[in-house]
């Protein structure tokens, strides 16, 4: 006779796992091992991290991951390293050298200088081997194919770009700064254009992410915290709650729209979250035409 089969492990509430990622991992590799640690293949992320970058990455839980296009994650801070001295194919420190200098004519005025011409709403060429799609194909793959990339610059927001310290080593210069900008900012495409305007070169030695839009390191946990206990940091209720403004409907609101009818609109700009007299969180919607049109249904299925 067959041994009877262990009982299925019942799938994880909804809400969003707010991960501190640790360096050496794809955001990809971040998801394989959550879906693991909480027994569910419905596991997405949201702003994505490079793999020597480590910090805030925020990870969509059952169906918390039909927030995860919709969250506003257009603002993140970052505690960044630059080196000044070397300029790399990859304007980070995984990259070939392409070019030294010497760093010792750079004084900390100049830093200074160069950091604020890169403060402000500015035009900035994404870095070659970076996710920009080319004619639907990402442009580190077309490197990787040995194609020659030549990125359009596009506006960027740097809101705060304050320099904590400098570090003047024999053969390089070390930057550490804090980076509040926004999304679509590289900022190893600023390392690479302060060293490039100082002359001597520029690349990113050390990334950490602190904040995606309103989740902060002081949600995140190590993958390793997340194994020893599979909590969610938000569940799906305070996930909406704390990423979008909020709505509360009376009851026979809410049957409405459980019922998938329309109702007035809110006079609210952009997403918001739609909940029942009870707290719990109905659908996203947004004002369309007098109406409120719920964009997402988060009830269960």
């Amino acid at each position: 006779m067959s041994s009877p089969k262990p009982p299925r492990r019942p799938a994880p509430p909804p809400g969003l796992v707010i991960v501190d990622k640790p360096a050496g991992m794809t955001s990809h590799d971040v998801v394989a091992r959550a879906r693991r640690i909480m027994g569910t293949r419905k596991v997405g992320h949201a702003g994505t991290l490079d793999p020597m970058a480590t910090g805030v990455l925020v990870l969509g839980i059952e169906r918390a991951t039909k927030l995860l296009g919709h969250l506003a994650l257009d603002r993140k801070t970052y505690l960044a390293t630059l080196s000044l001295g070397s300029s790399t194919t990859t304007d980070d420190a995984e990259g070939e050298v392409l070019t030294t200098a010497d760093p010792k004519s750079v004084t900390d005025d100049d830093i200074a200088a160069g950091v604020e011409k890169l403060t402000g709403a500015i035009q900035q060429v994404p870095s070659a081997v970076s996710a920009v799609k080319i004619d639907g194909k990402r442009a580190y793959a077309r490197v990787r194919a040995g194609e020659e990339v030549v990125l359009p610059p596009r506006p960027v927001t740097v809101y705060r770009f304050d320099v904590l310290g400098v570090r003047h080593e024999d053969d390089r210069v070390e930057v550490d700064a804090v980076v509040e900008c926004s999304s679509g900012t590289y900022v190893r495409a600023l390392a690479r254009d302060l060293g490039a305007d100082l002359g001597v070169g520029g690349h990113l030695q050390a990334l950490r992410r602190t904040t995606v839009g309103p989740f902060t390191l002081a949600k995140a946990r190590t993958l390793d915290q997340l194994e020893e206990t599979p909590e969610l940091s938000l569940d799906l209720d305070a996930a909406v709650a704390a990423a979008f403004p909020r709505r509360d409907l009376d009851a026979a609101t809410a049957k409405a729209v459980r019922h998938g009818q329309r109702i007035p609109a809110a006079g609210v700009e952009g997403t918001y979250g739609l909940f029942g007299p009870d707290g719990r969180v109905l659908a996203l919607a947004t004002d369309e035409q007098g109406v409120s049109r719920a964009v997402v249904v988060l009830l269960p299925a």
